[in-house]
């Protein structure tokens, strides 16, 4: 996939990963402060089930610069760094700023598919229409946490034997890493009772796998 690609110096804030950090803290700035002014950012850029009253297209983009809270946000933020500045610096910027748009795309589709087996569920239950209509109307997901688990999946995937270190104590593979957290977060997603979307982790996985599987067979060509 990189055979004839070598990248142009080697820097710990390459541009992508810089400029969305920068994007990722105004963004949650304005939510916060702005919200406060009667403006609800989260109806309008968050992502909504699709058969929503408050869905818009752009929202499949626009969630991934949403947080709800500093410690969400924080910890996005220094994962995409920890992980992104490498893979940025292997692959250059505009395919890892098509990747990272990719797995957060991917994240949302899969968790629209898993809010619309939900709906069927609760359809086969017998829950009112009413209370089905609001759960539809209101459910919405926020976070580049999708983004982010398909950047791990690609770090684990192109440096699989580099160790890392977990809280900064534990070393551990990063393909162990990987395998560990997508278990995880299928266990998780299953079990349920959780306002964390998991079901999008594994999404960003997902889709971050089948792109560097396909990019691995086309041989590196023009496209990103």
């Amino acid at each position: 996939m990189t055979e004839n690609y070598r990248p142009q110096g080697f820097r710990l804030l390459p541009p992508v990963v810089k400029n969305l950090l920068i994007i990722n803290v105004i963004m949650f700035f304005l939510t916060d402060v702005v919200g406060g002014f009667g403006i609800d950012f989260t109806r309008y850029l968050g992502l909504h089930y699709i058969a929503s009253k408050n869905f818009f297209p752009w929202q499949y983009f626009t969630y991934l610069f949403m947080h709800g809270s500093f410690p969400h946000l924080l910890f996005n933020m220094f994962m995409l760094w920890m992980f992104g500045y490498t893979l940025e610096n292997y692959w250059g910027s505009k395919r890892f700023l098509f990747y990272y748009l990719f797995c957060g795309v991917g994240a949302g589709l899969i968790q629209n598919i898993v809010v619309a087996y939900e709906i069927w569920n609760f359809a086969q239950e017998g829950y009112p229409a009413l209370a089905i209509a609001r759960y539809m109307n209101n459910a919405v997901v926020i976070g580049a946490s999708g983004s982010v688990f398909g950047i791990l999946l690609a770090f684990g995937m192109m440096f699989p034997n580099m160790m890392v270190y977990v809280y900064f104590l534990f070393p551990i593979k990063a393909k162990y890493l990987v395998i560990i957290l997508g278990v995880l977060e299928l266990l998780l997603g299953f079990r349920g009772g959780s306002t964390i979307a998991h079901f999008a982790h594994l999404g960003g996985m997902l889709f971050g796998i089948i792109l560097i599987l396909w990019w691995r067979k086309r041989r590196r060509n023009d496209f990103y």
